[in-house]
């Protein structure tokens, strides 16, 4: 598509803020005019499509996909969601420790905190192994994980949609959301492993176009996540 606007407004509704593009509600893929709670997020939305140039498509747009999937997605039934990033606590990257002493040493040094943070703050004490053999998790401390999920808005769940699949760790995207960790902070702990090997091998340029492409995605959902928290 090609931009068939001139002027991004947003505009204050019932319940929030919309968007027009040149006077008309701004409107999802489902057809629903899109409806944000924040100031903040409205602005963060009309900056996207203001920066439109020339062609464009939804991918151009990823705080506004991020956004018409918490709205028409989430926000109806959350339940599967929560149910679907829960489950990751069952096989969490910060539970499975490398044989090699050295890279088992750098993981405990990173992880450890973060399994006690989510042991404290979360009532979840997940149990630790060597190697990729899958370990049976306490139900009460996976219960107390799915808790933690089910506590989040449509909008946190949208951006935890993209932080636990990218980061590989449910631990790890809460503590993120929840300020326990930077973006800065929490992609360094998910890349122990890589890092640990480019200390060996040397840097491998496959490697770090994924973790670029890792990296731009948890930024963008930190940001869906910054934006909902402000007024």
């Amino acid at each position: 598509m090609k931009r068939f606007w001139t002027k991004v407004e947003v505009t204050s509704i019932p319940g929030g803020y919309g968007l027009t593009l040149d006077g008309r509600p701004m409107r999802l893929p489902g057809g629903g005019a899109l409806t944000v709670q924040g100031a903040a997020m409205a602005a963060g939305v009309a900056a996207e499509w203001q920066g439109v140039t020339g062609e464009f498509t939804w991918d151009s747009l990823p705080l506004t996909r991020l956004v018409g999937t918490a709205q028409d997605r989430i926000a109806p039934d959350p339940a599967p969601v929560v149910d679907a990033l829960a489950v990751y606590g069952e096989t969490d990257l910060l539970c499975y420790r490398a044989e090699d002493p050295r890279l088992a040493a750098r993981q405990a040094a990173t992880w450890d905190p973060l399994l006690d943070w989510a042991a404290d703050t979360l009532g979840a004490r997940l149990r630790v192994t060597q190697g990729v053999m899958p370990v049976a998790q306490d139900p009460v401390a996976l219960a107390a994980l799915h808790a933690a999920v089910a506590r989040q808005d449509a909008w946190s769940l949208a951006a935890l949609g993209i932080l636990v699949p990218s980061l590989g760790s449910l631990v790890l995207a809460l503590a993120l959301v929840e300020g326990r960790l930077s973006v800065t902070e929490a992609l360094a702990a998910a890349r122990i492993d890589e890092a640990f090997q480019q200390d060996f091998w040397g840097v491998d340029a496959e490697a770090d176009a994924r973790a670029e492409a890792v990296a731009a995605d948890v930024a963008l959902a930190a940001h869906l996540f910054a934006l909902s928290r402000e007024a």
